[in-house]
């Protein structure tokens, strides 16, 4: 039969691991049932649990649902309390940002308070989840890659809601909360600014975007290829460099003269994934506040080209010098 692993075909079962030992207060911390899942099996690991929430978890989970919470009212709200009708027009349905007349007051609740409330709830939960990956990194010994790879994320977010929209005077710049709502702003935001495409940092978010996905489907297809012979046990190959390590860095070589290591793939990895939302973040911070027009920006700075005048040049009318009227009889 034909070596095939696109999925996990053996699933080995073992005693519960509630993993490493820690002090005795976050032990009880942990969530004590722990279950198995072949489904789950299939895609990773088997085990599910045990669970660490702790204090900040709870926290994040609490905020989080009154965000949740009050989105799904207004919304439920808007189409007259009916669950049908929430759930037909649910894709459409939104709570939007204040009007630009109330700037970054706080206005009446169902003028865009509502959206102001969401919003603090959110980043709250966020960024108490944050320090939960910080704290829990930190408690296994472990480095903290993963809380700064969701910081980058982070800043992205705190740009679109808050830092922006501050500088630039009203909590109407803000995203909506919404599924077709938070694409359309999308499209408005790049129509209004002269086609975000010409945004140098969003180049480079879209570079590393498709970059990441580049990296990550090499390095996924290599170890799979290379799963046979052991090439799922890094760690090993790492310090043992065997069969598999070598003939995955032998095909890269082959094909493009040059391959990662066993490490460096991963670093390369991050780097790419990090530097996504963060230019993006600088990208989204320069637009309004520093740029109004991308499109000019880019013909004054010679990355795209200027349309050619084909109407000519046309006069606003509304500029012209008023011209007194002409009562019958006056001189000429």
């Amino acid at each position: 039969m034909e070596y095939q692993n696109l999925f996990t075909q053996t699933q080995v079962t073992s005693p519960p691991n509630h993993g490493v030992p820690i002090n005795a207060y976050d032990m009880r911390e942990r969530t004590k049932t722990i279950g198995f899942s072949h489904l789950m099996g299939r895609l990773g690991n088997a085990q599910l649990g045990p669970v660490y929430l702790g204090r900040l978890g709870i926290a994040s989970l609490m905020f989080g649902a009154a965000a949740f919470f009050i989105i799904g009212m207004n919304m439920l709200a808007q189409v007259g309390w009916n669950p049908l009708q929430f759930v037909k027009k649910l894709f459409w349905l939104s709570l939007d940002a204040p009007a630009p007349k109330y700037g970054l007051t706080f206005p009446p609740l169902n003028d865009g308070g509502w959206w102001l409330i969401v919003g603090l709830f959110t980043t709250i939960s966020i960024m108490l989840w944050w320090l939960r990956t910080f704290r829990r990194a930190q408690a296994l010994g472990m480095g903290t890659h993963v809380p700064w790879a969701f910081a980058s994320a982070i800043w992205l977010f705190l740009v679109l809601g808050l830092i922006r929209p501050v500088l630039m005077g009203s909590w109407s710049e803000g995203v909506p909360f919404g599924i077709f709502s938070h694409l359309d702003w999308v499209s408005a935001f790049s129509i209004r600014y002269g086609n975000l495409f010409y945004n140098p940092f969003h180049m480079l978010s879209i570079v590393f975007l498709y970059g990441s996905v580049l990296l990550f489907a090499m390095h996924g297809a290599t170890i799979l290829a290379v799963s046979r012979f052991g090439g799922e046990r890094e760690i090993e190959q790492i310090v043992d460099r065997g069969t598999a390590s070598e003939r995955a860095a032998l095909f890269w070589r082959w094909t493009m003269g040059f391959n990662a290591t066993m490490e460096s793939i991963h670093r390369w990895a991050w780097w790419f994934a990090v530097l996504t939302p963060l230019t993006g973040g600088i990208g989204i911070l320069l637009t309004g506040t520093v740029v109004d027009n991308w499109y000019l920006w880019g013909v004054k700075h010679n990355i795209a080209p200027a349309y050619p005048a084909i109407y000519g040049t046309v006069n606003d009318p509304a500029l012209k010098a008023p011209v007194a009227p002409v009562v019958k009889g006056d001189k000429k």
